[in-house]
């Protein structure tokens, strides 16, 4: 899966998430998927990524939805990603579904 990075933001966990979106595939606002990039193998910014989704985090409370994206192969737990998305979901009522 191809992501175009929009924006990157310093998380609490070690390193940087990466935030950005699926180019060409609409999400729940209108607007294109956001993704967010959370991998041990990843501790730069990124323009271009390629990986597996492993996460969707809905919001009761709004339309939008965030998928969550790592390498081929890497376990990402409901607590990293719960951890590292904070800084974005405090703000909502939300829920993480591990695929």
């Amino acid at each position: 899966m191809e992501l175009t990075m929009r924006q990157s933001y310093t998380a609490v966990i070690d390193g940087s998430i990466n935030y950005g979106y699926i180019p060409n595939l609409i999400g729940g606002d209108g607007e294109w998927q956001d993704v967010c990039i959370i991998s041990e193998n990843v501790s730069a910014p990124l323009e271009v990524f390629e990986g597996e989704l492993v996460a969707i985090i809905h919001r009761a409370d709004d339309v939008e939805t965030k998928w969550i994206l790592t390498t081929a192969g890497e376990i990402v737990t409901y607590d990293q990603i719960k951890q590292a998305t904070h800084f974005l979901e405090q703000y909502f009522t939300s829920t993480i579904e591990l695929l």
